[in-house]
């Protein structure tokens, strides 16, 4: 080695040691693998396994400008903080808490709320319907920086990672250990822990190996896994199958300064710009454990000095906290405004509603709302004091994006500020079963100290798919009023939100009541579902309640039935006559029709008395229609065994999955034809509709009829498309009324009379023909104001044809 090469090597490594001497002292250091917080995740887009690596250290609160001098010479506590997760609520059995709630302090916001009150038998009272593998809990994953695997960021209380056991003696998963596999499965992300636990079910024990601290050796937990609880809101990226493209992961309830000193946020922004997006604003956080099982967490963050001059303000400190009970489906909720300055200062804030609301089953369901057109499988439902129940369609929200996009929000609600837009009695967003919603505090009508409502997309519509529009993520967000705040000042206010399932009587303490909505026939529906519900309650099976409400119904309508089949008969018995007027009148029409009708009135025979049946059938059947589909009480409930086939009265029974290996336009999630499962009731519904076709319908008497007859069982196969979505509870009554309507047939015409109904001689058809051949009394007017007693007509110009006369004709008189 010549000595030029020696003194490279030599001068390369002091620079380099003197380097990482000097990153050591002015760069804060990175924790090791497996600690806590090690990785961010980026909540913020909707790319699944994209992450933070937190190679950029802690972030400063809104107004990132600020240095930490600046705001300690300002007298500003800092709010540095690395992205961290916190829950409130636990999913253990006997816990008491109806939610598992996980925030994360970037942006003091929801991410996840999983519905975790039990039944008496200890199962979920309402777990996801669309999975039925087992459950080892929510980690808010991102990937380690060092190593493959996935980053644990939070363990909720009760979940079977928090109870798993590790053979060397360790109690629970914790945050900051890595998985590096469960079972025989190596993980590498969240959907390879999906993959493992997918062929799984409640009560299965698995092996989950985790990485602690650095360590090289990993630790084995033995975990029991659960079901799945319902994830009523929840990130897109962690949406599941039902999630589409252009959904964007956003926290839920995130506040921000919505005007300083009137100076507001611009027109289709979230923020202002100088604050900075509320969703990177980090927040301080601490949980609070109160009496009788009350659980809060208070956020705080500081908007500091140049983000506040930038706008003409001053500091400002906000602070928030979430406060839930056991029990119980609200959140309480106080937020809060300080005047950190020394100037008086006008100021409002915005708070945003929940996003990411469940989309269970949107590619199936039938969501009624009051709207003909324009909702989704999640719409913005709101009441004013003033203009009463109001629902906003997500498909509408869609389209207005796509015609304003540079003024995505759609403003649903002003005071104007004289009030004559009342005040909010509520605000939410409703999905098929589940709703979440602000409502004021007890004892309040309304949310007084909001002035205006807007919503919107939380979506990139451009990527959202055609015939998947209904599925888009959508939102809105609430402005308060203006407060003048002096120096050192706070201003708090208070409310509440909903968050749980749509079950009337659950609803109605809260004035929620309009989220249950059945439509025209709710005189019907609200009936048929109290006994569906007290036939339920005797025989502890919806399948076998419908059936029994099939029963009574047809049942009561026998009469009516039996009146329909006697009427088919005597219609068969003149049919011979009825094709005999036919020929007759082969080229006039309405002679056709009057001697048909003047024989029926000579005999006797009145053709809509075989409609009354139908007629009085239709809104039993739309009653008993919506009752299905609404009713939360048929989720999740299955036939007769939860595992496997028809495990959902509310869903359709789904045979067999054939999503992965069929064509999408088959079998896509809102783009197919059929969907991603083949279904069996669907099937068995048309087949019973075709026999009845075939038994019951009279042979063709002519060509036309034949053609009608060959029209409609080729609709009936039609149909076969569109109920092969209907919910399994739906089919079982269609498949219970067919077989009744075929019994009810063949008994009804072994009672029918077995003699003539008319007397059909020769006599009476001349004397209907002769009656047929009289003009009516329309005709007789007619007839005479034809015939005026007159040969000659009068011509009778129209004024633009009738000569001027001379001495109005202005130009003869110019010319004289």
């Amino acid at each position: 080695m010549d000595r030029r090469t020696y003194t490279f090597l030599v001068a390369s490594a002091a620079f380099f040691f003197f380097y990482m001497s000097l990153r050591g002292l002015l760069v804060p250091q990175q924790p090791p693998a497996g600690a806590p917080n090690a990785a961010a995740e980026n909540v913020g887009e909707d790319v699944p396994g994209e992450t933070d690596t937190g190679d950029q250290g802690p972030v400063i609160s809104a107004g990132g400008a600020d240095t930490e001098e600046a705001k300690e010479d300002e007298g500003i506590a800092s709010t540095k903080s690395q992205r961290e997760w916190f829950t409130l609520g636990s999913m253990a059995p006997d816990a008491g808490y109806n939610f598992l709630i996980t925030f994360c302090n970037h942006g003091a916001g929801i991410e996840r709320i999983e519905l975790t009150s039990r039944e008496p038998n200890g199962k979920f009272s309402y777990r996801r319907v669309d999975t039925r593998s087992g459950y080892l809990g929510y980690f808010a994953p991102s990937a380690p920086p060092t190593m493959d695997g996935v980053l644990v960021n939070v363990v909720g209380p009760g979940t079977p990672a928090a109870t798993a056991v590790g053979r060397s003696g360790q109690t629970g998963i914790q945050v900051g250990d890595v998985i590096v596999a469960v079972g025989d499965t190596v993980i590498e992300s969240q959907a390879n822990i999906d993959e493992a636990l997918k062929t799984s079910k409640p009560g299965d024990q698995v092996s989950v190996e985790v990485i602690r601290g650095g360590a090289t050796k990993p630790i084995i937990f033995d975990a029991t896994l659960t079901e799945h609880p319902l994830d009523v809101v929840r990130i897109a990226k962690h949406g599941g199958a039902d999630q589409i493209d252009g959904n964007l992961s956003r926290l839920s309830c995130l506040m921000t300064l919505a005007s300083v000193n009137r100076k507001g946020i611009p027109v289709g922004k979230r923020s202002i710009e100088s604050i900075g997006d509320p969703e990177n604003t980090q927040w301080t956080a601490s949980v609070e454990q109160g009496d009788e099982g009350t659980q809060t967490i208070r956020f705080e963050t500081t908007i500091g000095a140049s983000a506040m001059k930038q706008i003409g303000g001053e500091p400002v400190r906000l602070e928030r906290t979430y406060t839930i009970q056991k029990g119980s489906y609200i959140v309480d909720m106080d937020v809060s405004m300080t005047n950190l300055g020394e100037e008086p200062q006008e100021l409002a804030y915005r708070l945003e509603g929940a996003n990411g609301i469940t989309l269970e089953g949107w590619w199936y369901s039938t969501k009624i709302t009051p709207n003909f057109t324009g909702n989704g499988s999640r719409d913005i439902v709101f009441r004013t004091t003033t203009g009463g129940y109001e629902l906003q369609g997500g498909y509408s929200l869609l389209k207005h994006d796509r015609r304003e996009p540079e003024a995505p929000q759609l403003g649903i609600y002003a005071t104007d500020g004289d009030g004559s837009g009342g005040s909010l009695n509520y605000i939410g967003v409703d999905a098929q079963y589940f709703a979440v919603a602000y409502l004021p505090t007890e004892g309040n009508a309304s949310l007084d100290s909001f002035e205006r409502a807007s919503a919107g997309l939380v979506a990139d519509q451009t990527k959202i798919e055609r015939h998947k529009e209904r599925a888009a993520n959508i939102s809105f967000f609430l402005d308060s009023g203006r407060e003048e705040l002096a120096a050192g000042k706070t201003v708090t206010e208070s409310l509440r939100m909903y968050a749980g399932p749509k079950e009337p009587a659950v609803l109605d303490q809260y004035g929620l009541g309009d989220f249950v909505y059945y439509g025209w026939f709710g005189f019907v529906s609200a009936p048929l579902s109290a006994l569906l519900h007290n036939l339920f309650w005797v025989f502890s099976n919806y399948g076998i309640s419908i059936v029994l409400l099939t029963v009574i119904v047809r049942s009561l309508m026998f009469p009516l039935s039996r009146n329909a089949a006697v009427n088919a008969q005597k219609m068969q018995e003149l049919a011979p006559e009825m094709k005999k007027i036919a020929e007759k009148y082969k080229d006039d029409m309405e002679g056709r029709l009057r001697a048909q009708q003047q024989l029926q009135k000579k005999v006797g025979f009145n053709p809509m008395a075989g409609c009354l049946p139908m007629f009085l059938q239709l809104p039993i059947f739309m009653g008993l229609y919506r009752a299905l589909s609404v009713d939360i009480e048929l989720r999740g409930e299955p036939l007769w065994s939860s595992e496997g086939w028809c495990s959902n009265l509310a869903g359709p029974d789904q045979w067999f999955f054939w999503g992965e290996w069929m064509t999408g336009f088959i079998a896509g999630r809102g783009n197919g034809w059929l969907g991603p499962c083949v279904n069996v009731l669907p099937l068995f519904v048309v087949a019973l509709f075709l026999t009845q076709q075939k038994m019951f319908m009279p042979p063709a008497t002519d060509e036309q009829t034949a053609m009608t007859q060959k029209v409609m069982t080729f609709m009936t196969f039609f149909m076969a498309f569109f109920f092969f979505r209907v919910p399994a509870g739906l089919c079982i009554y269609f498949v219970a009324s067919s077989l009744w309507g075929i019994g009810e047939r063949l008994f009804v015409k072994r009672t029918l009379p077995k003699g003539k109904h008319f007397n059909l001689d020769d006599d009476v058809i001349d004397a209907a023909a002769k009656e047929s051949e009289k003009p009516t009394f329309a005709e007789k007017i007619l007839n005479h104001l034809k015939d005026d007693g007159s040969d000659q007509k009068k011509i009778v110009e129209r004024p633009n044809k009738r000569k001027r006369p001379p001495g109005n004709n202005k130009k003869n008189a110019k010319r004289k």
